[in-house]
């Protein structure tokens, strides 16, 4: 997994926002401005749709400390769409169908569920400054109180 203090890994890919595809984003075009980049499993599963709905709440916050919010997976962007129009989401979606980015950051990795191993996204979160280096890392995020302790590791960068 990428670690704090190394340049966050570039990338251009599709991007959904407010329910609707709206081209591409690119993360180095989004300098001087901090990210906070997190990679969720699904769209439209149980923790990803609370980790969206508490990103998308403190959106101003997040606004207001210098900060765009993006999130990760390798679902399509017309699954992004109805995902972001079905809960009225405010924060920016990409897709990473490919995977490539989810292995460049490392989280693509393996998984064990019921004694079954697969392949599936882990839950992480990168804070990158406004220079494009890691910043802050969340491993193995719980999403509880999640999108609170990042606003708070923004508000702290100044």
């Amino acid at each position: 997994m990428i670690a704090i203090g190394e340049n966050a890994p570039d990338f251009t890919l599709p991007l959904t926002e407010t329910g609707a595809e709206t081209g591409e984003l690119t993360l180095s075009a989004l300098r001087p401005r901090k990210v906070v980049l997190y990679f969720y499993p699904k769209d439209d599963t149980p923790g990803c749709t609370t980790e969206a709905l508490d990103f998308t709440r403190l959106g101003a916050d997040f606004d207001a400390a210098g900060a765009l919010v993006v999130g990760i997976s390798k679902d399509s962007p017309k699954a992004h769409a109805k995902f972001c129009a079905k809960h009225s989401l405010g924060v920016k979606l990409v897709s990473d169908e490919t995977g490539a980015t989810c292995e460049a950051y490392g989280t693509w990795v393996e998984k064990k569920m019921y004694g079954k191993t697969s392949m599936g996204i882990q839950r992480a979160t990168f804070l990158i400054d406004s220079e494009g280096v890691v910043a802050q890392v969340w491993p193995k995020v719980s999403v509880k109180g999640h999108a609170e302790a990042v606003l708070e590791a923004v508000r702290a960068m100044g």
